[in-house]
């Protein structure tokens, strides 16, 4: 049994019934008195150089208010990472993919605006395009930016212990490759602005963005205005994944229009502008070389990559670093090398997605492990579970495991489907088409420092009690996106102060309301948790020290309890502190009348001692990160881990695969919210899944996208959706809010790999290229008939 009342348990979501009902209000649901619309002029070249903008003849079309490209917006450079400040709000020498921003234009309607901007003239002259990340750094390539020669973005050369040593150890060494297409995260609502500016010339922009902060700061830098003059409030979003991690051109275009016409003006992407934005899943190329011992031990990890990243750098430099540090764990590597290059292409940009940089290098590894499995005449899951660290651990990259719950999951996956009879190697005696497969993950919960240099505070949180007394209301500048951190917040502060769910009221998503990072590197939980149960603590300790002062007792001899003030060491006579109450409720229905003093009077009595009563709460990491260069990439308070069995059917004539089951266990800490840790899991194999299967942003040879929307680029859906098991492990997270860390990004991490190496047992045929289309799959399973 649980020793919480309102945690671990499956509480509903505080946002529940506004988004079933059609209640929640997103950005684009917003309106303002005398709202104007805006419209981009993105470019239709890959490549080429600016000549002349003529925006003569959209600034006289009747309705347009404001027209502005690089002349008005200036060219300072932004961008995510201060070390790659690549991007301006317009284009003023080059565009560099299909879809770069050119001008932008603020009118009356939508009608109006789209029409002038097709009045805009852009005289190019075009240059040759860089399409392919894989030789993008050869001689004689064009360049897309004078600052990064040869096209590379970010380059990351490690090596940890003694490569060649372990080379010499191993009984069996074997290489392997995997490559992706780029990737959208395909949320269902668009990005979506609205902005406006007020007599004293403060900015406000709502947006659907996962980081309120992030964006003030760029906002206010790129726009040269003072930071406490720029407000960033995020409505409800409805998915963010990742590329709406970051600043964009559309907001800032949407925030100058606005301050020049002096008008709020709105904004919301179609389809295919979400798209041409991208931000999402990279490029990769990977090539691994592994090394093991006679019984399996890994001796060493040989590792090369090429991220293709398009046109700029967004979140990239983090990109490459992720893609090679989260190899550490988790399992035990004495001994790793890794060469990573991230790349920019005519192609837009890509950023963060769910399972940041990391998801592919992953799918890769565990692949390998099956086929060095495979060879060594092991059982792939016994081959995990030898090499798999445990809490207290530190990687050969120096990541420290401060809880590690990996054995638990791998056995509980591998206990709960039979895995060892559904094999082919174990117990099929042929292969059918029917196929079961074994991944496991690690990922970070929580990156070890911010984006820009500093020693911020990563969150801070502000919950005050109602003066009227019996509730509380908790400001945070968290960022819910779906994934539930709102309701997260609030079952952690009405724990700590004995409150029921509904007294408790969030307010979240406001740059002016408390500082936090935002919603990426599944850091919500941990770090906005701690901050708020901080923050409660404080409530509880001013209250109670209130109440104990009239009583003439310790604070430490009272506890705050199912909505109410209970002794520790015996009843206390509250009668005289409730007259007080009582006078001033003549009239008011269920008043108190036991022998304990309910909430709403001790917080009332309470604002009589004391005033306002407001808790504070903070966090920032300790001090982490190794000694080497780049060594804070990667770094964490803790990591989860993850692992996953997947089941599919693959119909051998026509390639077509069906994923019949999905089992994954995860080590979450501690589930505050166990339907929360379970959808975050079942979201994450849906979109593995995908990405595994189906998902690929194709490109013609000049550079444009041929399938920017989601009738041609292919999701899963509900027909799609396997059957799926989610088991929770809690390993207690010394630094996390009641033992509590990620699951939001980690779940992902085995999705790909374990479908890999299920459609292997199924038809002995292993896929180096994703997705595993049913042509793709078809062509290799013909190939291998060939070879027969």
């Amino acid at each position: 049994m649980s020793d919480y009342r309102i945690l671990n348990t499956r509480a509903p979501r505080v946002d529940a019934v506004e988004k079933v009902t059609g209640k929640a209000v997103y950005t684009d649901d917003l309106r303002r008195p005398g709202v104007l619309t805006a419209a981009i002029l993105h470019s239709p070249l890959a490549h080429a150089r600016i000549l002349n903008i003529d925006t003569s003849r959209a600034e006289r079309l009747p309705g347009v208010k404001a027209v502005v490209t690089h002349r008005e917006a200036g060219t300072s450079p932004y961008g995510v990472s201060p070390a790659r400040f690549d991007e301006t709000i317009f284009c003023h020498d080059k565009v560099r993919y299909v879809g770069d921003e050119i001008a932008a234009v603020a009118a009356v309607d939508l009608d109006t605006a789209l029409e002038a901007v097709d009045l805009i003239k852009v005289d190019f002259e075009e240059l040759p395009v860089v399409l392919d990340g894989r030789t993008a750094m050869d001689q004689g390539q064009p360049q897309l930016h004078e600052m990064y020669e040869k096209n590379v973005c970010a380059q990351v050369h490690w090596h940890f212990g003694d490569i060649e040593k372990g080379r010499r150890e191993s009984y069996l060494t074997r290489t392997d490759h995997l490559t992706s297409k780029m990737q959208d995260a395909a949320f269902l609502e668009p990005q979506s602005i609205l902005a406006e500016t007020d007599s004293r010339g403060n900015l406000t922009m709502w947006s659907s963005t996962q980081a309120p902060h992030y964006v003030q700061r760029t906002l206010a830098m790129a726009l040269g205005l003072p930071l406490h003059k720029v407000r960033v409030i995020k409505p409800a979003v409805g998915g963010g994944f990742g590329p709406k991690a970051s600043c964009s051109s559309a907001e800032l275009a949407t925030c100058l229009l606005a301050i020049r016409t002096g008008q709020p003006v709105r904004l919301t992407f179609d389809r295919e502008q979400v798209f041409l934005h991208s931000r999402a899943r990279h490029q990769f190329f990977h090539t691994m070389t592994t090394g093991v011992s006679k019984d399996g031990g890994l001796t060493f990890l040989e590792h090369r990559c090429i991220l293709d990243g398009g046109a700029y750098a967004s979140f990239g430099i983090a990109t490459i670093y992720y893609a090679g540090s989260l190899l550490g764990g988790p399992y035990r590597l004495e001994n790793m090398k890794y060469d990573g290059h991230r790349v920019v292409t005519n192609k837009p940009a890509c950023g963060a997605q769910r399972g940041h940089g990391a998801v592919i290098a992953r799918a890769l590894f565990e692949v390998q492990l099956d086929r060095i499995a495979e060879e060594l005449g092991m059982d792939p899951i016994d081959l995990r579970l030898k090499n798999v660290m445990e809490a207290g651990e530190t990687t050969c990259n120096e990541l420290f495991v401060s809880s590690f719950g990996m054995r638990e999951a791998l056995e509980a996956v591998r206990d709960s489907v039979a895995w060892k009879g559904k094999r082919f190697s174990g117990g099929r005696t042929r292969r059918d088409g029917k196929g079961i497969g074994a991944a496991c993950g690690f990922f970070v919960s929580g990156a070890g420092y911010p984006i820009y240099r500093s020693r911020t505070y990563h969150c801070t949180v502000v919950t005050k009690v109602d003066e009227v007394g019996g509730g509380v209301t908790v400001s945070s500048g968290a960022a819910d996106i779906g994934q539930g951190s709102d309701t997260v917040l609030a079952m952690i502060t009405a724990e700590e102060l004995g409150l029921q769910l509904d007294d408790v009221r969030v307010v979240s998503g406001d740059s002016s309301l408390s500082v936090d990072l935002g919603a990426y590197s599944s850091r919500t939980t941990l770090m906005t948790g701690h901050a708020c149960r901080e923050a409660a603590k404080d409530v509880r300790q001013q209250i109670l020290g209130a109440i104990a002062a009239k009583l003439g007792v310790p604070p430490e001899a009272l506890d705050l309890r199912d909505g109410h003030v209970v002794g520790l060491s015996g009843e206390y006579d509250f009668s005289k502190l409730r007259k007080e109450y009582l006078s001033e409720h003549r009239g008011f229905a269920d008043l108190p009348d036991g022998s304990q003093m309910t909430f709403a009077e001790a917080s009332r009595v309470a604002f009589f001692e004391l005033g306002t009563i407001i808790g504070t709460g903070k966090y920032r990491p300790p001090p982490l990160g190794g000694s080497f260069k780049g060594a804070a990439v990667g770094t964490s308070p803790a990591f989860g881990c993850s692992a996953q069995i997947a089941e599919v059917s693959v119909d051998l004539k026509t390639g077509e695969i069906t994923v019949k089951n999905i089992t994954g266990a995860h080590d979450c800490g501690f589930a505050i919210n166990v339907t929360q840790v379970e959808g975050q899991m079942h979201g994450s194999m849906m979109m593995g899944m995908g990405e595994a299967l189906m998902e690929q942003v194709i490109y013609d040879k000049k550079g444009r996208i041929v399938n920017a929307n989601l009738a041609e680029y292919k999701i899963p859906t509900a027909l799609d959706m396997p059957h799926l098991d989610a088991i929770i492990v809690e390993s207690n997270e010394p630094h996390g809010p009641y033992g509590a860390k990620e699951v939001g990004e980690g779940a992902i991490m085995p999705v790909i790999p374990s479908i890999l190496n299920a459609i292997y047992d199924a038809t002995g045929v292993r896929i180096e290229e994703l997705p595993v289309t049913p042509e793709r799959l078809l062509a290799a399973l013909r190939s291998k008939g060939k070879q027969a």
